[in-house]
């Protein structure tokens, strides 16, 4: 093959031959590496042929989806001219100019010369002017060129000072924005993501309130910070847990470089003193949009109704701003460790700096709550990151309040069963009462790559097989736990090593961000062929099927009086201590979830009579079930369970002992009415739509798309009354019926 590279009039399907052999996996790329083919495919990159270009940025993405150590040579011979021309190019497809972005992130990704050459070579206008022209365009746009664009900014300017400053510049907040509200929870994430990254202007200047001599350079600084922190306010409460791991990434490095002043806010939440800051912290009511930072001090009132034997109250300002949705913490964390809290300036409940702010008090309160929420976030990642956040200034006694994970709902069995974060769920199916549509199976070539129409979805790690038009919706909810080859961290979601310089063992323990390595996983895997379980999915939802219709015709024609004898009735003793809170069947196999009060659930097969799995929904101490739902129940069902203070949290592989999977978990209401001291929440699934309804002591109805992972719409109530009950009809997409 190496000699048919050299003739030019075979080059082109050499190439292509070539291309197909490093889509077989991992190995076909050692292989090839081994044998010496990266001398040839770095040369080629200096030809000008036009027909060569989508072929050699498919490979060249193959190689460094496991070899990120090509970098090095790539930037030595001028290679990422290539791929920033290629990116920039109008007659590319989005496909193909994503693989052209993931190239470059890659060449730049803790390569200080790469990111060096691919500034001189205008890389960070290329891709604001592809992201510019995306956001003024309502046309639907290929979501992995949006995500791919994003993360190759954020690595670009990832401790770099220079390329941040110019990307505050040309004004990139007001840019990546309106790309937090993107369908796919991927873009959401790796908007956040090159946002956060740009939190490190100014981070050896802000850090414990030495300041530099620019105050002018400051003042840019401290407004890019504020337009970006409210950015990222914006989407504490998304609903993807990845979305929200990235937000809380970007917490802890603001936290870090600003640690003294929050450190401030946090001690007058929890040491109240007569002159402290608590008589002085202002309402977040008052902040409005995300222009001005600066605020009023004359409009900052008194919050001494505000704090209630440690706790925000929830009638305050503060607990029904959007942030929060209840108090901040668990009854059993209200006891604060002083250790960190009362440092770095704090004496006496005031608090002394040695240069002005760089924010306002406002911003810093939101800041404060937005990682009170996050430290008590149902996704249990989400959750340990915001703890950690919270640690940082000086909140030590929250990240003991969780109790450890165990497994009571066994009865009489100390089996540990603790839910596993871990991969993939949500492929949506249609309900099982409508089962029409037509069933297409595409097949994959290479042609389709060249003509830019590729047959897999650009979704990031595609782990559920395409579906046809009738299973559309709802696919797999992102997880954390994907490990690249190219990359060597432990992704643990919480703390990855640090692959810029280093300024110091503290900044170096901080959490890192997890999308780029998750987002990483897509290249690893084949571009070119279809998934072969496909098949065997479409089987097993045609026998799905053909087992419902029978029944329900058996149904119709069956009598409710000849129910009387008492084997046809299974009845067995759930053994919950508080009694059975709610139950529900599975349509297709012998089985019942039961729940009780305390968030236990418990499978059985009624048949048998036999214990199949039990497990704890969560481990926080405020407990509460309000419904159980299947998702999917044509495929592998899911098992959302929804908890009274609104909390979801959806599992996999539920039946099977000890090895449940937490999948995806949000808060489902987004703020409350003042006073209320509980939500009492109310969800209904509707399988046909992928929707999800939600309410409670609030005054509407919240609607998810959970193939979106995203709050779609809040439907206003007709009075101000508590929603009891909700209820979707099936059948009827658009027919919702509530009860007061």
């Amino acid at each position: 093959m190496f000699q048919v590279l050299l003739s030019q009039c075979h080059r082109f399907r050499a190439l292509v031959l070539l291309g197909r052999f490093l889509d077989m996996g991992p190995w076909a790329v050692d292989l090839a590496l081994s044998v010496g083919i990266f001398p040839y495919v770095l040369k080629l990159l200096q030809t000008t042929t036009p027909e060569l270009r989508q072929i050699l940025v498919f490979i060249w993405t193959k190689i460094l989806a496991l070899d990120k150590s090509c970098q090095v040579d790539l930037v030595k011979d001028g290679g990422h001219v290539y791929f920033i021309r290629f990116l920039n190019s109008a007659e590319a497809y989005p496909e193909q100019r994503a693989m052209a972005a993931f190239v470059l992130a890659v060449i730049v990704d803790g390569h200080r010369r790469g990111q060096e050459a691919c500034i001189e070579a205008g890389l960070i206008q290329v891709c604001l002017k592809q992201l510019h022209g995306f956001t003024q365009n309502e046309a639907q746009t290929e979501p992995l060129l949006l995500q791919w664009l994003c993360l190759c900014l954020g690595k670009l300017w990832e401790d770099f000072t220079e390329a941040q400053t110019i990307g505050l510049q040309a004004d990139v907040p007001a840019i990546c924005a309106p790309l937090h509200s993107e369908p796919q929870p991927e873009v959401r994430a790796s908007a956040v993501y090159a946002l956060a990254t740009l939190l490190d202007v100014g981070f050896d200047s802000f850090r414990d309130g030495i300041g530099g001599d620019e105050e002018c350079d400051d003042v840019e600084k401290n407004r890019a910070e504020m337009i970006i922190i409210k950015s990222l306010l914006n989407v504490v409460s998304d609903g993807s847990p990845l979305v929200r791991a990235e937000v809380a990434v970007a917490l802890a490095h603001f936290a870090f470089g600003h640690k003294q002043h929050l450190k401030s806010i946090a001690a007058a939440y929890w040491k109240p003193q007569p002159n402290s800051l608590l008589n002085s912290l202002p309402s977040l009511a008052n902040i409005k949009g995300t222009g001005s930072g600066n605020i009023v001090s004359s409009q900052i009132g008194p919050l001494t109704a505000m704090v209630r034997d440690g706790r925000v109250s929830t009638s305050s300002p503060l607990a029904t701003a959007g942030i929060m949705h209840g108090s901040p913490l668990s009854d059993d964390s209200s006891q604060l460790s002083d250790s960190g809290i009362l440092n770095d300036g704090v004496s006496n409940g005031e608090v002394n700096h040695s240069r002005p702010k760089p924010l306002d008090n406002a911003m810093y309160s939101q800041c404060v709550l937005a990682m009170f929420t996050l430290a008590r976030d149902p996704s249990p990642r989400v959750a340990s990151l915001g703890r950690r956040v919270l640690s940082i200034i000086g909140i030590e006694q929250v990240t003991k309040s969780v109790k450890p994970a165990g497994n009571s709902a066994w009865p009489s069995d100390p089996a540990n069963s603790s839910s596993t974060p871990s991969i993939s769920g949500l492929a949506r199916s249609s309900s099982w009462l409508d089962i029409n549509g037509d069933i297409k199976v595409t097949g994959f070539n290479w042609e389709m790559i060249l003509t830019g129409h590729m047959a897999l979805t650009f979704r990031t790690p595609p782990v559920s097989p395409p579906r046809q038009n009738y299973l559309a919706g709802i696919r797999r909810v992102c997880s954390l736990d994907f490990r690249p080859h190219l990359m060597n961290s432990p992704d643990s979601g919480l703390a990855d090593p640090l692959l810029g310089s280093a300024s110091g063992s503290e900044r170096s323990l901080l959490p890192q961000s997890t999308i780029y390595n998750f987002s990483c996983g897509h290249f690893c895997k084949s571009l070119l062929t279809a998934s072969d379980d496909s098949e065997e999915l479409l089987a097993k939802r045609e026998e799905q099927e053909r087992f419902a219709l029978e029944h329900i015709a058996k149904c119709q024609h069956s009598s409710v009086s000849k129910l009387n004898n008492n084997s046809q009735i299974a009845s067995w003793d759930t053994r919950f201590e508080t009694g059975t809170r709610t139950a529900l069947l599975q349509p297709f196999s012998p089985i019942v979830i039961a729940a009780d009060e305390n968030e236990r659930i418990r499978v059985w097969n009624y048949e048998e009579a036999t214990l199949l799995n039990g497990f704890d929904n969560h481990d926080f101490p405020e407990k509460g079930i309000s419904k159980l739902c299947l998702l999917n129940e044509l495929d592998d069902s899911l098992l959302l369970v929804a908890s009274s203070d609104g909390n979801i949290r959806i599992w996999k592989d539920y039946t099977l002992r000890g090895k449940q999977k937490h999948v995806t978990a949000f808060s489902s209401i987004q703020g409350h009415k003042p006073g209320m001291r509980s939500l009492n929440a109310v969800v209904d699934w509707q399988q046909q739509s992928g929707y999800l309804y939600a309410s409670g002591e609030i005054s509407s109805i919240m609607l998810w798309d959970l193939d979106k992972e995203q709050l779609v719409n809040s439907i206003p109530s007709s009075s101000d009354c508590s929603v009891s009950a909700l209820v979707s009809l099936q059948s009827l997409s658009h027919i919702l019926i509530y009860v007061k």
